[in-house]
């Protein structure tokens, strides 16, 4: 193992003598000033959330349906429901603008039997709502599926990166073909 150490020695030895401490600082400062900015534009995953499960113990049976985890929309849904937080089930709260990206899920309504395709969509411009959070992953594909992945912060592509609350939007009726 003495050669290796003699490799390594060698190397290090050469990397001194060609680079400057004050080299090494700036590039040290470049890798981190780019790791800052590009870290907020990358997804991440808020499935830490899960834990908290299904919302509200007994304040849940007072709620209304579409404040409530269990509720026919809410089949595949990640995150703070906008109808908790401000908004309604299919709109975003005031001070907040819908995601530019989604995710969709498909939800059987047990009133008329049929199975309608909805899209979930992220409220993004203020700090979490921190109420009715829901995790129910009915359907949900890998990551490499992203239209079908929930996990991911979907106000990347919007003005501000930051999450509040996730509403969903009948897009119309699921086909059997």
């Amino acid at each position: 193992m003495k050669w290796l150490d003699d490799v390594i020695e060698r190397s290090t030895r050469a990397a001194a003598q060609r680079t400057s401490r004050r080299s090494a600082l700036a590039r040290m400062g470049r890798l981190l000033l780019g790791s800052a900015v590009a870290l907020p534009v990358l997804p991440f995953d808020r499935s830490a959330h899960a834990a908290a499960g299904h919302g509200g113990g007994a304040a849940k049976s007072k709620a209304p349906a579409d404040q409530q985890c269990d509720y026919w929309r809410y089949c595949a849904i990640d995150g703070y429901l906008c109808s908790c937080c401000g908004g309604t089930v299919n709109s975003c709260p005031p001070g907040t603008e819908p995601s530019k990206v989604s995710w969709i899920g498909t939800c059987r309504n047990p009133a008329d039997g049929k199975d309608y395709l909805i899209s979930y969509y992220d409220c993004c411009g203020k700090n979490s709502c921190g109420r009715c959070l829901c995790n129910t992953n009915l359907g949900e594909r890998p990551a490499y599926r992203i239209t079908l992945h929930n996990d991911i912060n979907w106000c990347m592509g919007s003005t501000s990166t930051m999450f509040h609350c996730t509403a969903s939007l009948v897009v119309g009726i699921a086909d059997k073909k």
